[in-house]
């Protein structure tokens, strides 16, 4: 049977399916063309832009950090370049076979790669990480050789910080250092993140942390295209950044390079300041380190060399340490006892050799006593017993209200973070402290600089300062001007005067009087014998340790660290003052013996030029000529009763028993060790006391 084939309904399906096909494919196009509208034209500048971002990049531009330099133009920190190997993890995949692929073009230290390590942990902040610091041109030559072998990894020219006097005025400059999480926090709370995009190191301690903001500059930003791999191919636009101004400091470096070198072996503060304008003129803490060992990160092993360091060289002694002032504190309390009238000029106590308080002796330095004295000749001669007892008379809390003003326990306003307060007693001080009432046989020692009296050697400068202008306080500074980089044009930073004590001139005149004469007929006399210039000043010895009652003070037998500290603080000329210090000797003994020839060599140079016939040319930044060798042979050995003996170098001077300080002492202080406790009642151990 044959099977009939309708043509005509074949066609008109088959008309149907292309029909069918034609509109799908119609619909396929129309959805495909409605697409394209939509992202080539309705989107159009909107992905144009995103496009460009991905072309285009911005990249901050850090600024170049101030210069640093010393009042005569001497510079004490500056910016060096040098090229950096770095990494942006972020177009590496795998970082560990990158670095280990390019320790094999250039020598990688263990170092730079903890390091590398570390900073990656805080990577947030950063761009790039540095790998490898300053590449030397051979480096530089091979990496860029072989570059386009590493995506991600790119040679940039960089800033570092150097300090080409090394450890000279550490303790004022300071140094900077990485910036840490909490710098980044910091600056975020400040409103400060745009300005230090691209930044990696910021001011850690000392001026580079105070003039942070004055140092640091603007940043600036460059518009740069980029490859598909991150790498820069040309820049577009700069907003170039600003630098940060340079400052001068009050510092004389070559003074202060001097005292430093002076100060040997030994451990010490020393502050000088120019009393017209509270100018610091050296501020010498000893013994310092080399603040490079920190810009790029400071290695394990310098680190506990410095921090386990029994010398404790990364205090700020005269910013920090706290110490008794002894009787450098007696020129003061002579003034306070005349505005407290609780004596006058002229008025005459017999001084046996003691006070007695009750049962209790506290003990003069001088054995047999100085017989009847008055206020001049206590200072001259620096009577323990007559200080004793108008401290024990005009009480603790008179004491503290008159020394408040003259900067004693108090902030002195230095352009410098984290100042110690130190302790200036009170009986509200004792009560809030030790939950305790003050006892009238603690006052006593306070009259004499022992006690709870703690004080920093930038207090007892300052105070110094104030006494040679007649009580006028002016805030000490380290920064004398600020210098615009681009201009050099300068501004002067203008003395703050804090205020005025007010003070009867005969009194002043009686102090500074005294204090003249103790470096004539006093404490002071041999160490300023034949000086062209006449310096007010007074010597002290503060104890460390105490020793009992029945007791005496046997140098040999103490270890050096125990023994007593050497003060002295002097202003000069007397008539119109150019210069006030004051220095410590840690555990150098008799005042007169280690600070006060110390504080001539500065006088010397400072207002004569002269230096001493063993200076090292090196040490000075002048010309040698400039200043006058001094070749006068050293004083012979004194055998005087009322004086321990200045004794050639090298020599030890024998020392009298130092007196205890009350109880309960003070917190000790790595510069400070603390006292041992008194009796019940509150008077000292042995009731001796620091020789002058």
């Amino acid at each position: 049977m044959v099977e009939v084939r309708n043509v005509e309904l074949e066609y008109r399906q088959l008309r149907l399916r292309l029909v069918v096909a034609m509109l799908f494919v119609l619909a396929c196009f129309g959805i495909l063309g409605t697409r394209f509208w939509f992202l080539q034209i309705h989107r159009h500048a909107d992905f144009l832009a995103q496009a460009e971002d991905n072309r285009i990049s911005i990249v901050p531009s850090p600024p170049s950090r101030g210069t640093i330099m010393d009042r005569r133009g001497i510079v004490l920190a500056e910016n060096v370049s040098a090229y950096t190997l770095e990494i942006a993890p972020n177009h590496v995949e795998d970082l560990e076979a990158t670095i280990e692929a390019l320790s094999r073009i250039v020598e990688i230290s263990p170092r730079d790669k903890r390091r590398f390590r570390r900073l990656r942990a805080d990577w947030k902040h950063f761009d790039t990480i540095p790998l490898k610091t300053r590449l030397t041109e051979e480096e530089v030559a091979k990496l860029a050789a072989q570059r386009f072998m590493f995506p991600g990894v790119e040679i940039k020219a960089r800033q570092f910080r150097t300090y080409p006097l090394g450890a000279t005025a550490t303790h004022v400059l300071g140094y900077i250092g990485r910036m840490s999480p909490a710098d980044v926090r910091r600056i975020e709370e400040q409103g400060q993140s745009s300005n230090y995009a691209g930044t990696t190191h910021i001011g850690k301690v000392g001026v580079e942390l105070s003039y942070e903001s004055v140092l640091h500059g603007q940043a600036g930003a460059d518009e740069v295209e980029v490859s598909a791999g991150g790498r820069i191919v040309r820049r577009l636009s700069r907003q170039p950044p600003v630098p940060g101004s340079n400052l001068v400091l009050s510092i004389d470096v070559t003074l202060q390079r001097l005292i430093e070198t002076w100060f040997g072996e030994e451990r010490g503060a020393l502050v000088a300041i120019e009393p017209e304008t509270g100018e610091v003129l050296a501020f010498v803490s000893m013994p310092t380190y080399d603040p490079n060992l920190f810009v790029d990160g400071i290695d394990v092993a310098n680190w506990k060399a410095l921090n386990e360091d029994p010398d404790v060289p990364l205090l700020n002694r005269p910013l920090r340490g706290t110490y008794p002032p002894g009787s450098t504190y007696k020129p003061f309390m002579a003034l306070a006892v005349l505005a407290n009238k609780v004596r006058s000029p002229g008025d005459m106590i017999w001084d046996p050799g003691y006070f007695k308080l009750g049962r209790h002796r506290f003990r003069d330095s001088h054995p047999g006593g100085r017989g009847w004295v008055d206020l001049r000749k206590a200072i001259v001669l620096s009577s323990d017993t007559y200080f004793y007892k108008a401290a024990y008379e005009m009480g603790v809390d008179a004491i503290h209200d008159y020394m408040v003003p003259w900067g004693f326990g108090q902030l002195t306003g230095i352009d410098l973070a984290n100042e110690s307060r130190g302790i200036l007693p009170s009986s509200e001080w004792k009560l809030r402290r030790y939950k305790q009432r003050w006892l009238p046989g603690e006052t006593p020692s306070v009259g004499i600089g022992q006690g709870y009296n703690s004080f920093t050697i930038l207090q007892l400068a300052h105070a110094t300062a104030t006494l040679a202008n007649g009580g006028l306080s002016i805030a000490p500074r380290l920064v004398r001007e600020i210098e615009d980089p681009r201009s050099g044009e300068r501004r002067m930073v203008e003395p703050v005067e804090k205020h005025r004590i007010p003070i009867d001139p005969a009194h002043l005149r009686l102090v500074h009087e005294a204090m003249a004469e103790v470096n004539v007929k006093g404490t002071g006399r041999h160490a300023f014998k034949g000086a062209e210039y006449v310096a007010a000043g007074k010597t002290g010895t503060s104890q460390v340790i105490g020793i009992a009652q029945n007791e005496k003070y046997d140098e040999a037998t103490i270890a050096k660290r125990h023994r007593d500290h050497s003060l002295y603080m002097v202003f000069a000329p007397m008539d119109k003052p150019k210069i006030a210090l004051a220095v410590i000797i840690e555990n150098g003994g008799f005042g007169a013996a280690a600070a006060a020839p110390l504080a001539r060599k500065v006088l010397d140079y400072y207002l004569l030029g002269k230096l001493p016939p063993d200076t090292d040319p090196e040490v000075l930044l002048t010309p040698l000529e400039e200043a006058e060798i001094d070749d006068t042979p050293p004083e012979p050995e004194i055998d005087e009763d009322e004086l321990p003996p200045i004794l050639p170098p090298g020599a030890v001077a024998p020392r009298r028993p130092p007196p205890s300080g009350p109880a309960p002492a003070p917190a000790p202080s790595p510069a400070h060790p603390g006292r041992e406790p008194t009796g019940p009642i509150g008077l000292a151990a042995d009731g001796r006391t620091e020789r002058s």
